[in-house]
């Protein structure tokens, strides 16, 4: 369960609080805000704040006065057309602030993409909860033989039994210990260690929090990466709910997103090339392609 009771109640009071504004709003983004969407075992992502709509992105390219100087079907085709010719600064007149919850191997994962302004939780001031991410079933996977970065078939029987209870039984010992580190027992001549200094021993399966703000651009180069199929699972799955709620905060720059990026192809000079010769009859092999394999396995996933 990622949220208390008391923590729901919460957010519904966030949410019960309205205020006038002369600013743009977007509908879909409003009816998003403050709520969250639970993820993995105890994980959330939730918008915090917003600025911006499919009409700011637009009155950016056209550096007009003001809102609806033109239809909304030529605003549509004006993204869709700033998207297909990799357009970068009207998309970034949107930002969005998210809190995301998330384990600690997923965030250094995610940190990785350093066009945010990132605040996590600090463990020197303060105590991490005893929340641990533990994989379902069937999400505990053996090495890929084919892929470093991959996983291959799924764990079964007593081997999944066993990877599950290690698992567990590593975190709870880790935590018991972090827990005793941190207490002060002056009968025992106990301390207590610094927060900053016991944080050291909790695995990486531990949850963390951070507040996670990004423009519009920049957020559509994360979830290209992040909500692709060969992306790792545990940090897809935030991807795609934040797909979800982007879809709603700015609908027609999505599904040029969804269109364009998601759903399209970049091809490299090479492979424009052999779908050429593919096309004038010729028989194209990995050994005459002047492709490496993994090259051609990336190829043919594509284009058969």
């Amino acid at each position: 369960m990622a949220l208390t009771p008391e923590q729901k109640a919460e957010i519904e009071a966030q949410r019960a609080e309205t205020q006038m504004t002369a600013r743009a709003v977007s509908p879909g983004m409003e009816k998003r805000l403050y709520t969250a969407h639970e993820v993995l075992d105890h994980g959330l992502v939730r918008v915090i704040d917003y600025m911006g709509d499919d009409a700011a992105i637009c009155q950016a390219a056209r550096v007009s006065y003001g809102r609806g100087t033109k239809a909304v079907s030529n605003d549509t085709g004006l993204i869709r057309y700033l998207m297909r010719h990799w357009h970068s600064t009207p998309f970034e007149m949107c930002e969005v602030k998210f809190h995301v919850k998330l384990p600690v191997f997923v965030a250094r994962q995610w940190i990785r993409h350093r066009t945010a302004n990132v605040n996590e939780y600090s463990a020197r001031y303060s105590i991490l909860d005893r929340e641990f991410y533990i994989p379902a079933p069937d999400q505990l996977a053996a090495q890929s033989t084919v892929n470093n970065q991959g996983r291959g078939a799924v764990l079964e029987g007593a081997e999944a039994a066993r990877v599950l209870d290690i698992l567990r039984e590593d975190a709870m010992r880790a935590y018991d210990h972090y827990e005793d580190m941190l207490t002060p027992d002056e009968d025992a001549g106990k301390q207590g260690l610094a927060r900053e200094l016991a944080r050291m021993n909790l695995p990486a399966n531990v949850y963390t929090q951070w507040y996670w703000k990004i423009d519009l651009h920049n957020l559509f180069h994360f979830l290209r990466l992040r909500a692709d199929h060969h992306a790792q699972y545990e940090i897809r799955v935030y991807a795609e709910v934040m797909c979800d709620i982007v879809k709603d905060w700015v609908p027609a720059a999505y599904s040029a997103f969804e269109d364009y990026r998601l759903g399209g192809v970049n091809l490299s000079g090479k492979s424009v090339e052999l779908l050429k010769r593919r096309l004038a009859g010729e028989v194209v092999t990995q050994e005459n392609s002047g492709m490496s394999k993994g090259e051609w396995r990336e190829f043919e996933e594509v284009w058969g």
